[in-house]
């Protein structure tokens, strides 16, 4: 006969029902203590982004010169912004910095970092290539203040570096007051740019093809592959993420350059190199047309977001195919 096993009083039941969700209810009253973590961040985001982006955004819709009651204006200066040769020139011109600091650093750097893990330091060591990665990287150590006043001296039209050794190759021919010059002034900005920028995107890409498997070189160098074959078929696939994130933070930088053209040329002549975030200060600090200085700030800002959230979505559906 067999025998039947008791079923467990109810009270024992309940206490397994209450044994078993306890860990649930501890779990989730543990991880509410980690909320109190956010808070500095929180305030630091309100007092530094928030906030200001708010006042700017009211006072953009008004008539203000710093000084006394702000007017509402409603969107009159966004209407007169349509209207103003000048602030689509400055956007103009961030397309070309655009050029100057994200897509020829990208270009560059991916080049110059295949060199130096697939050619310079097989060949001399990987000292040598450290040395030359260090050197890319210095324009970046230096302040932006510094570097634009070094390269201020280097364009002088009269004893500047530059002009000097083109005058003693017999070029003098050549000579331009670089910045003096509005057919020249854009050209020698951008020049100053790609150069800070190279270091950064050097050192990335470095680090990047740190990752990768030394196997796949190996391979593809015993099967015949040439280093302009490795560099196109298996550099530029493994960077793949690299390059998504530099073109991003270049791109963002790019649109908010301030201090090279504040340095250099004050976005002249004219307003040959002239760009929206000094635009914006000339209109704070110089006109005193505090409403109409907030209404480009507001606008960089927009499109700013705009661009950063395009260039982010294509940088995790690039990840997603790259994983697959």
């Amino acid at each position: 006969m067999t025998a039947v096993t008791p079923a467990p009083p109810a009270t024992a039941t309940r206490k397994v029902q209450r044994t078993t969700r306890t860990p649930k209810r501890s779990a989730r009253e543990s991880s509410r203590g980690y909320w109190i973590y956010l808070i500095p961040g929180a305030v630091g985001f309100l007092a530094v982004v928030a906030v200001p982006f708010g006042m700017n955004l009211y006072y953009s819709l008004t008539s203000w010169r710093g000084v006394g009651t702000p007017k509402f204006v409603g969107l009159d200066n966004y209407v007169r912004l349509m209207a103003d040769p000048a602030f689509w020139a400055s956007f103009l011109h961030s397309t070309a910095f655009i050029l100057a600091m994200a897509v020829i650093p990208t270009a560059l750097g991916v080049f110059l970092a295949a060199v130096l893990f697939d050619y310079i330091a097989p060949k001399f060591g990987s000292r040598a290539a450290s040395i030359l990665r260090a050197t890319f990287y210095l324009p970046q150590i230096l302040p932006i203040v510094v570097a634009g006043v070094l390269w201020k001296w280097l364009y002088q039209p009269q004893y500047g570096i530059i002009n000097t050794v083109l005058d003693g190759l017999g070029l003098s021919w050549l000579q331009q007051n670089w910045l003096g010059d509005s057919d020249t002034a854009m050209l020698a900005v951008m020049n100053v740019l790609i150069w800070l920028q190279i270091g950064y995107t050097v050192v990335v890409f470095m680090a990047g093809l740190s990752r990768v498997d030394p196997a796949l070189y190996e391979a593809a160098e015993i099967d015949g592959a040439g280093w302009f074959q490795r560099f196109w078929s298996i550099t530029i696939p493994q960077l793949r993420p690299e390059i998504a994130v530099v073109l991003i933070t270049t791109s963002v930088a790019a649109l908010k350059v301030f201090a090279p053209i504040y340095v250099l040329t004050k976005g002249g002549p004219g307003t040959s190199t002239i760009v929206p975030a000094y635009f914006s200060y000339s209109n704070f600090f110089t006109t005193t047309q505090v409403g109409y200085g907030a209404a480009v700030a507001s606008l960089l800002a927009l499109l700013v977001t705009i661009i950063a959230i395009v260039l982010l979505r294509y940088q995790t559906r690039n990840a997603e195919g790259f994983e697959k």
